[in-house]
């Protein structure tokens, strides 16, 4: 069990340590990932930016994921899903673009005009504050390949072992201390699980830029 996200962030930072990585970036997914990985960009003395990811919602049942926006990729579909449903994926254009620009004003609220991280020939650390059904995380993979990082390396503290397994195949390294079985939920691990708003991801991405650091 970790203390909170800071202290789960200390020992991910303690095993990144020890690998060899290249001109390394971290990516957040927000909000709990981002006190997870601002001790990490710390330890490697690397930037922290985010990686931003929008659900798109099945016709009339948008809790049932039919694909996924990630920022600065294309969008990633569920096909399987849409098919006995007789869906396109151009039938979500609509969608795309709405969940465009969430992501838009998420990353303006976030960030401001901080310029964006490019991870295009980088090692990019991919961190969250634990895994459940790694839907969101695997989402955020398949964007992130297609800007052409020179490796992927996911980092969280707790997912369930078959979670794991099947991300696997998505990066070139996995960190990941606590895989329990049976999995019941990612807060059960924490003893402070508190939520995590918007104004302590800002204050935390902006503690991470630290003085200096030119904008757009």
């Amino acid at each position: 069990m970790y203390e909170n996200r800071t202290s789960a962030g200390e020992v991910l930072a303690a095993e990144l340590k020890v690998l060899v990585l290249a001109e390394p970036v971290i990516l957040a997914l927000p909000r709990g990932g981002v006190p997870v990985a601002l001790p990490i960009a710390k330890a490697l003395q690397a930037p922290l930016d985010l990686i931003l990811v929008r659900k798109i919602g099945m016709p009339g049942n948008p809790e049932l994921a039919a694909g996924a926006v990630v920022e600065g990729a294309e969008p990633v579909f569920n096909e399987m899903l849409l098919l006995p449903e007789g869906l396109r994926v151009q039938d979500f254009d609509a969608a795309v673009e709405r969940k465009r620009g969430e992501i838009a004003d998420r990353r303006s609220l976030y960030l401001g005009s901080r310029k964006q991280v490019d991870v295009c020939g980088r090692c990019v650390v991919v961190v969250d504050d634990g895994i459940a059904t790694g839907a969101t995380v695997k989402a955020a993979l398949l964007g992130l390949q297609k800007k052409n990082p020179e490796t992927i390396v996911l980092a969280v503290p707790v997912a369930p072992p078959e979670t794991v397994d099947e991300l696997c195949g998505l990066v070139d390294t996995v960190i990941c201390p606590l895989c329990p079985r049976p999995f019941w939920s990612v807060g059960a691990h924490y003893r402070d699980f508190r939520q995590v708003d918007g104004e302590d991801v800002a204050g935390m991405l902006a503690e991470a830029e630290g003085p200096g650091t030119t904008k757009d």
